[in-house]
């Protein structure tokens, strides 16, 4: 990411798995399961971040996805900014899509997704992404969704009304398009409580303090420490790739 031009940068971490959430909700995805090796590598993963002068968020209340959604929305509200880049393809962070300016890029297969491309590949706007989940459910993060509410029907519906309460409770007043109305609409308002969590659940948080200002997230170079700090981890090669990075402070 520096390499490309990268000028801002802040990580977010899961510094433990459980959040705020599983108050919420019984099911909701915890550390039970984890493998003890993975787990032992998120707090080095934090030390030799913060050595590497990157800016980081580890989260306890709330989650990663939390911190990133936060930092998204307050630094796309700078003027300064030319762009910002969520930088997973986790599903629930297209509901922080705006337009061209704020958009989600899938390293791995070298996507970007924009406003265009999250409505391509759900069928609904970024903002009716948290009342889409709660439709079709996230087994990542532990919550069902609502029976056959599936991806398709999900979308049609969401895609003329937007949010959960616009959906008519009189299935005659669907439209046609919809297949199985009926059975849909006494599902969803029979569940009605459980859809409107599911939906809290899904919604990520844009409160939470990740920054001050939009200058505390220029990288300025490895802080000093991070030569041991490679070390440390047996791995003199990122250090040298790390010192060769171009600073380009703004």
């Amino acid at each position: 990411m520096i390499n490309s031009g990268t000028t801002h940068i802040g990580v977010a971490t899961d510094h433990v798995i459980e959040s705020f959430r599983n108050t919420l909700w019984r099911g909701y995805k915890t550390g039970a399961g984890v493998d003890p090796p993975l787990l032992a590598q998120f707090p080095i993963l934090e030390d030799a971040i913060r050595a590497l002068g990157i800016t980081l968020w580890p989260m306890i209340e709330y989650e990663a996805d939390d911190a990133l959604a936060s930092a998204a929305a307050r630094a796309a509200t700078d003027e300064r900014v030319n762009q910002v880049f969520i930088c997973t393809p986790d599903k629930d962070l297209c509901q922080c899509v705006v337009g061209t300016r704020v958009v989600q890029l899938d390293r791995r297969r070298n996507i970007v997704r924009d406003h265009a491309g999250v409505v391509s590949k759900f069928g609904v706007e970024p903002l009716s992404i948290p009342d889409y989940l709660a439709l079709v459910g996230d087994s990542a993060d532990g919550f069902p969704g609502l029976p056959g509410w599936g991806p398709k029907a999900s979308a049609l519906t969401l895609s003329r009304y937007g949010h959960l309460e616009a959906i008519p409770k009189n299935w005659r007043e669907w439209p046609a398009s919809i297949r199985g109305a009926s059975r849909l609409a006494a599902t969803l308002f029979e569940s009605w409580n459980d859809v409107l969590l599911f939906r809290t659940l899904a919604t990520l948080r844009l409160d939470v303090p990740v920054f001050d200002a939009i200058d505390d997230l220029v990288w300025r170079g490895p802080r000093p420490d991070f030569e041991a700090r490679c070390a440390s981890m047996n791995s003199r090669e990122l250090f040298s790739r790390a010192v060769r990075l171009p600073i380009r402070i703004p």
